[in-house]
């Protein structure tokens, strides 16, 4: 594996998958002198993955129907 020149490196698929690094997953790295390590990020004022999600979702619908007639169309009313 080489870095590039731009300073990035691919994280094998099966390493990125074992660790649960989805894509857009937040990462930090840590230096002891040695050795260094990529961790997940500690959720910080933006949230967690599901809080992105949410935040990009809302907004986005564009059907004018009311919920009551939306409801009765899931249940066949």
């Amino acid at each position: 594996m080489r870095i590039t020149s731009k300073g990035q490196v691919t994280i094998p698929a099966d390493i990125r998958e074992r660790a649960g690094l989805l894509p857009h997953t937040e990462v930090e790295f840590e230096f002891d002198g040695k050795v260094v390590r990529i961790v997940r990020a500690r959720a910080g004022k933006k949230g967690g993955r599901g809080a992105r999600l949410v935040a990009h979702l809302r907004g986005g619908g564009d059907v004018a129907m009311s919920t009551d007639a939306i409801m009765a169309l899931t249940r066949d009313d």
